[in-house]
């Protein structure tokens, strides 16, 4: 019994600790969880063409392709974003016009302190939000090139790692390096998925705000897409923003209205049974794990955590999987419910 205690106890301050060393070297933990996931992804390719090509040649290919790809996406988000920053400076007027007019209304219903709060959020205070997320973007460069270091560093040595576990952990080096097939695997899976809803939510979207006369639908589509991305956060803001902006351009509540339990419906569709019915089979994970990984994660590590918190949760589970000590975590954190006694069985036993 005390032994178990210490054992638990021991396992805690570990746990705390890690978490502890997350918070606080965050530049280098970062970049160093995208760089394995990125691994991870792109580990196929990378092998699938050393079999014709040199191992350098192949690295250069392969982490080549993943920057165009990257470059790709992030070209598209910005894009997106000039042409919303575009059309708002073109359409400061009738914001400020909206602002007070909904602040006029308000004291007249003698919601003074309402009215104040729309006095402030003005067209002044979206600028600025535009422009420090155009500040931020600028910090994703560094990041971006850490992140590619380390993916190029890794590449060269998944062999070499997976060897040394085998040799020098034995048993438990053969857990670990299954572990890092399969989750590897579901990675792949949660990618290919994930990228699948986000496309499919794009073009819905862009059709949906073209069908109703709103402008920039292509670049809610593409922001949509982006979004999606982020599980739970980036569907609500890619929610929320087009029905903003649907009301500042036609005055109309019942637009927005439209719009926006238009695209919860969607965005719930897509979340709620096209995800979870291609990924069910692979991942099986709680929802509430999903939704608690993208808080703790974004808590830690601000917008790029709660990216990357979901694929860390399932290394996690894919690691306690292999463990007899641990295994009762991922069945605890599974969508699964467990498999039913045989009673048959048991009445012939009995």
């Amino acid at each position: 019994m005390e032994s178990t205690i210490t054992r638990v106890a021991a396992t805690m301050i570990v746990v705390f600790l890690s978490i502890f060393a997350a918070y606080q070297v965050a530049a280098v933990f970062e970049p160093a969880a995208f760089a394995l996931f990125a691994i991870a992804i792109v580990w196929p390719l990378q092998k699938a063409l050393e079999t014709k090509l040199p191992a350098g040649v192949a690295l250069l290919l392969t982490v080549g392709v993943t920057i165009v790809v990257i470059v790709k996406l992030t070209s598209m988000v910005a894009w997106g974003g000039s042409q919303v920053g575009q059309w708002l400076t073109l359409n400061l007027d009738r914001f400020q016009a909206l602002y007070i007019s909904w602040a006029r209304w308000l004291e007249a219903k003698d919601l003074y302190i309402a009215g104040t709060i729309a006095d402030r959020f003005n067209v002044v205070w979206m600028l600025r939000m535009f422009q420090t997320v155009a500040l931020r973007l600028n910090s994703v460069i560094g990041f971006s090139l850490l992140i590619f270091i380390f993916l190029a560093m890794g590449l060269l040595e998944v062999r070499v790692v997976g060897a040394n576990l085998r040799s020098v952990g034995g048993p438990t080096g053969e857990r670990l390096v299954a572990a890092a097939i399969s989750a590897s695997r579901k990675f792949r899976r949660y990618m290919l998925v994930r990228t699948a809803a986000s496309v499919l939510t794009g073009l819905i979207v862009w059709a949906f705000c073209a069908f109703m006369g709103l402008e920039l639908a292509a670049a809610w589509g593409v922001i949509s897409f982006a979004l999606n991305y982020i599980p739970f956060i980036g569907p609500l803001i890619a929610t929320i923003l087009p029905a903003l902006f649907g009301f500042a351009q036609t005055g109309s509540w019942e637009t927005a209205l439209t719009v926006l339990l238009a695209l919860t419906f969607v965005q719930f569709m897509i979340g709620s049974y096209f995800e979870p019915l291609f990924t069910a089979k692979t991942l099986s994970v709680s929802p509430f794990a999903v939704v608690f990984a993208v808080f703790f994660w974004g808590f830690l590590w601000g917008l790029p955590g709660t990216v990357i918190g979901v694929p860390i949760l399932i290394a996690v589970l894919t690691v306690c999987e292999q463990f007899p000590q641990s295994r009762w975590i991922a069945e605890l954190m599974s969508s699964k419910p467990p498999p039913a006694p045989d009673r048959t069985a048991e009445a012939r036993a009995a």
